[in-house]
């Protein structure tokens, strides 16, 4: 189930003002793809400037992560918002990312929305149709990260191209799943098996649930997120890149992974 190459995204632009969450430059070294905070669960006009042009310098795909307009819970509690709310928030949010991108001559690869507004459009399809929707008005090229579910049928329906992402750092269930991150086993801290589950994964479409069983994920892990506030996610990174090279795993930009995927999967239906 696994192809032969992935590519690699960390949460960028997530400090905010005087507050500085994760080590971006670093992480710059260890990714092919971003996902840059858009000013509402965290980042700021300059924050969001600087790692534009850092990713724009260092030929790293950038990426929009839209979430909710919660500072102070880091876009991690559910808000109640209408559907028109979620869509037009999300648009603003890609339009703000879109303006710096222009400036320092790069293009917006993807969409990933952040947090609880991310985790809740698996299932709720008010959320899904909201995203989606601002998403294809404003750029039907762009790429939707996301799990398997309605985020994923609803970009379908309207032409929008998936990449399907597995939360390297994060503990999953049976149902093949991510579990909360509230629980002790919900976020994992050895950056070993970080690498491991990572190259498990990519190889075979499976990973081992939280309580010991090998579960398939449903889908090709066309992408691994390290999520930048974690506090290893440096090590988790290196572990993570050595465990992939170690497989013989090639590391490349999102839509290069795919557009590899769709020739695979063309020459499979002539063979």
């Amino acid at each position: 189930m696994g192809i032969n190459s992935v590519a690699v995204v960390a949460d960028l632009g997530e400090s905010f003002g005087n507050y500085t969450i994760g080590d971006d430059g670093a992480l710059l070294g260890l990714v092919t793809s971003s996902n840059i905070a858009c000013g509402f669960h965290a980042g700021d006009p300059r924050i969001m400037d600087r790692t534009v042009r850092d990713c724009v310098e260092r030929g790293i795909e950038l990426g929009a992560h839209p979430g909710y307009p919660d500072l102070v819970g880091f876009g991690r509690r559910l808000i109640e918002a209408t559907e028109e709310e979620i869509r037009t928030d999300v648009l603003y949010q890609l339009g703000a990312l879109d303006a710096f991108a222009r400036v320092h001559g790069g293009t917006i690869s993807h969409v990933a929305p952040h947090g609880r507004m991310g985790s809740i459009a698996q299932t709720d399809a008010k959320h899904a149709r909201a995203i989606t929707d601002a998403v294809a008005a404003y750029n039907k090229d762009y790429v939707v990260i996301c799990q398997r579910g309605l985020l994923a049928e609803e970009s379908r329906k309207r032409g929008l191209e998936v990449g399907y992402v597995f939360l390297a750092d994060r503990g999953y269930g049976d149902d093949g799943m991510p579990v909360s991150r509230s629980r002790p086993d919900g976020l994992i801290h050895d950056p070993e098996l970080i690498g491991e589950r990572s190259a498990q994964v990519v190889r075979e479409g499976t990973v081992r649930s939280v309580d010991g069983n090998v579960v398939p994920l449903g889908h090709d892990a066309d992408v691994l997120l390290l999520h930048g506030d974690h506090p290893s996610v440096l090590a988790n990174g290196t572990a993570l890149r050595a465990a992939l090279a170690a497989e013989g795993i090639r590391v490349a930009g999102l839509r290069e992974v795919l557009a590899e995927k769709s020739k695979q999967a063309e020459a499979a239906l002539a063979g």
